[in-house]
């Protein structure tokens, strides 16, 4: 059965478990009544007047209902190219508030041809398991990351997984090969390539308008410090088994597992990677030499001394290519330019961030890009790109080799500022040049019984 003939096989009868088989008299009775007068679809129904066919909308669960993935929901809910059918979050009245959330929403949208009903689930592997399913969005933690995603693709789902895209360079390369190897369509959270100042500035330096690049700036928030957290009961509605997953065990500390997980290697290698990612990955767009051959990496940063966060604080690294070109990564206190991603050529140079767009020469933001010349993915809405490339099963604007470039970019930066030493990155091996120490922080054991 295709997908389609399902899907209608669901608006038929969306609970086949209650269906009762009628007897000879119903049956005669409901087709007399069925042909008695014309029958009259909404054109929604039939997906005229704009809309998508309730047959065509792309069912979509939420994994991780957290600040991202309660956004996630809400933009879900805006589109009626998706419909929602399942949530899931390891604290378990959160799953239930969103899914009430959902089916008031729904319950509104009166002949509009959506379901009403939406699951909540504690554990995502009783969401991965449901046939009708087409794509789940991944908002676990990054530690979750890659077994989410890896679960998801295995299960047939398509994806669409938060930044960072691992917490290490072995668990990234994991998820590309799954996404070839499966041919599931797989869209990063780096929705700044859906914007057009990000898009257009990296046109800019592509195309030569800035001259010879020389340096690319990036500045982004730093970290925190946490003070040495107690241990702490577990809530009845946690799962903190699955809320820890491949992550080593730990007691259970409140602050943590609402939302201060960031600053805690155990969990994310931090704002340096987390958040760093958005820009690097304008960086790597504009810049495609940032991850084509070596690059020498060198860094220092500043680390709690005490307390519960390990991870930087701020940071200076500096990423090189052979030919010269360098990748300032910096939090914004360290950075020369503040936040944002600024490319700098011999003719000029661009700086865009959320909100600003600037150049000099000025007279660069009136660049109308020329036909012949390399013009970008062009995305307006990085949820809805998404949900197209499910339905055309073409690539999306930030598929997983772009994340994976970005994201490996700033482990290795991180890894340069705890060994405290200059490292040479080789993107061909995937591996640190004559530094095994190095290497052996590429990956990490997880946990059983999870693995990828």
């Amino acid at each position: 059965m295709t997908r389609p003939e399902r899907r209608r096989a669901a608006e038929l009868n969306p609970h086949p478990w209650a269906a009762q088989p009628l007897g000879r008299r119903q049956f005669l009775a409901a087709t007399v009544a069925a042909c008695a007068g014309p029958c009259i679809l909404p054109a929604r129904v039939l997906g005229r007047d704009g809309a998508t066919a309730p047959s065509e909308r792309v069912t979509v669960g939420v994994i991780g209902l957290g600040g991202r993935g309660s956004g996630q929901v809400q933009t879900l809910l805006a589109d009626n190219a998706a419909q929602l059918v399942a949530v899931c979050d390891v604290f378990a009245s959160k799953a239930q508030a969103i899914k009430k959330s959902v089916e008031a929403h729904y319950a509104a949208q009166t002949g509009k041809g959506l379901y009403k009903d939406c699951a909540a689930y504690q554990d995502f592997r009783e969401l991965l398991a449901r046939a009708d399913i087409d794509a789940v969005f991944i908002d676990s933690p990054e530690n979750w990351h890659a077994v989410h995603a890896i679960m998801a693709m295995k299960a047939g789902k398509d994806v669409y997984c938060e930044k960072a895209l691992c917490r290490t360079v072995v668990e990234g390369r994991a998820v590309c090969d799954t996404v070839r190897r499966t041919g599931r369509v797989f869209q990063a959270g780096t929705q700044q390539r859906s914007a057009r100042n990000f898009r257009f500035a990296c046109e800019l330096a592509r195309n030569g308008y800035l001259g010879k690049l020389h340096t690319v700036i990036v500045g982004v928030p730093g970290g925190k410090k946490l003070p040495l957290l107690p241990a702490e009961p577990v809530p009845p509605d946690l799962d903190y088994e699955l809320w820890l997953g491949p992550a080593p065990y730990k007691p259970y500390r409140r602050v943590l597992c609402n939302h201060e997980w960031h600053y805690v290697s155990d969990y994310d290698a931090g704002y340096i990677a987390t958040w760093g990612v958005h820009h690097v990955d304008i960086a790597c767009w504009g810049a495609p030499s940032l991850h084509e051959t070596t690059l020498n990496v060198e860094g220092t940063a500043v680390f709690p001394e005490e307390g519960t966060a390990d991870n930087s604080i701020s940071w200076e690294t500096k990423l090189t290519t052979p030919q010269g070109l360098a990748l300032l990564h910096c939090s914004s206190d360290k950075s020369p330019r503040g936040g944002g991603c600024r490319f700098e050529g011999d003719k000029g140079w661009v700086h865009v961030d959320r909100g600003r767009l600037n150049a000099e020469p000025a007279s660069l933001l009136d660049v109308v890009i020329r036909p012949g010349q390399e013009r970008l993915y062009r995305s307006s809405n990085h949820q809805t790109n998404f949900l197209e490339c499910v339905r055309s099963r073409r690539d999306p604007v930030s598929p997983v080799e772009s994340v994976y470039h970005a994201t490996v970019a700033t482990l290795v930066a991180d890894i340069a500022t705890r060994l405290g030493r200059k490292l040479v990155w080789d993107w061909q091996k995937e591996r640190f040049l004559n530094d095994d120490t190095a290497n052996r922080m590429l990956s990490r054991p997880m946990r059983a019984p999870w693995h990828i």
